[in-house]
């Protein structure tokens, strides 16, 4: 199994702090070492990372981790980077022919996540997302930003940043397989929306977007300084155990 990391995005909210957004030091070590390491500890050793803005400086960075001896890694370039994410994951089409992990370099938790989604029982045709139900008073979630999700047995209903009616989080770690591909193709063509959730609504429609509950396990999704400190905060008071 592989997996693939988005890393092609500029992260302008945290640029007066890193102008490399993957880079951004947090507790010692680069946030994309920290989604690397999460894949190295699912057993998840082939590792694509779709890069674009100041992607030279992010392929140098992983290349000179002593931690990744024994690991695989690819690089792919969007050069379209200033569009939406979903673009950046349909670049790496050529280099997946199998079921595979979809990560963000910008999020960080608990790697038994990956351990557990990755054991999930998943159809060819299908793709799993790791959905937090946790919407009240959420401490790590930006409601201005998080991506919502409505589930309805088991499966994702609607997916989207402004949509009203939801009962869950996206947590940016899915579990898919290449049938993604087609349906960002079938946005992107059709839609013209270049986003990930385009994607995985097309996959919702016809029944084929599932999702996994992480129960009490901790993320968050690093966009701006409020983040960022709170999960400076975090690893240093309650998550050391994700840094073994």
């Amino acid at each position: 199994m592989k997996g693939l990391i988005i890393a092609a995005g500029k992260g302008e909210r945290l640029s007066s702090v890193c102008p490399v957004k993957p880079l951004l030091p947090v507790c010692g070590q680069a946030l994309i070492d920290w989604t690397v390491k999460a894949l190295l500890k699912a057993g998840i050793k082939e590792i694509i990372v779709v890069i674009g803005y100041e992607g030279d400086r992010i392929e140098e960075h992983l290349k000179k981790q002593n931690y990744l001896e024994g690991a695989v890694l690819h690089f792919v370039r969007n050069e379209e980077w200033e569009k939406e994410n979903g673009l950046s994951v349909y670049k790496a089409k050529e280099l997946v022919d199998d079921r595979f992990i979809l990560l963000m370099s910008d999020h960080i938790f608990d790697p038994e996540i990956l351990i557990k989604i990755k054991n999930e029982q998943i159809e060819d045709d299908e793709l799993i997302l790791a959905v937090d139900y946790r919407i009240d008073n959420h401490p790590y979630v930006d409601l201005d930003d998080v991506t919502r999700v409505q589930v309805e047995d088991g499966h994702i209903i609607s997916i989207g940043k402004g949509i009203i009616q939801y009962n869950a989080f996206d947590t940016g770690i899915f579990y898919c397989t290449p049938a993604l591909f087609t349906a960002l193709e079938e946005s992107q063509r059709l839609s013209k929306n270049f986003t990930l959730s385009g994607g995985v609504r097309i996959m919702a429609i016809k029944g084929k977007a599932r999702v996994m509950d992480i129960e009490d396990k901790f993320w968050i999704d690093i966009d701006d300084l409020k983040a960022y400190n709170k999960v400076e905060e975090f690893l240093k008071n309650n998550g050391r155990h994700l840094k073994d």
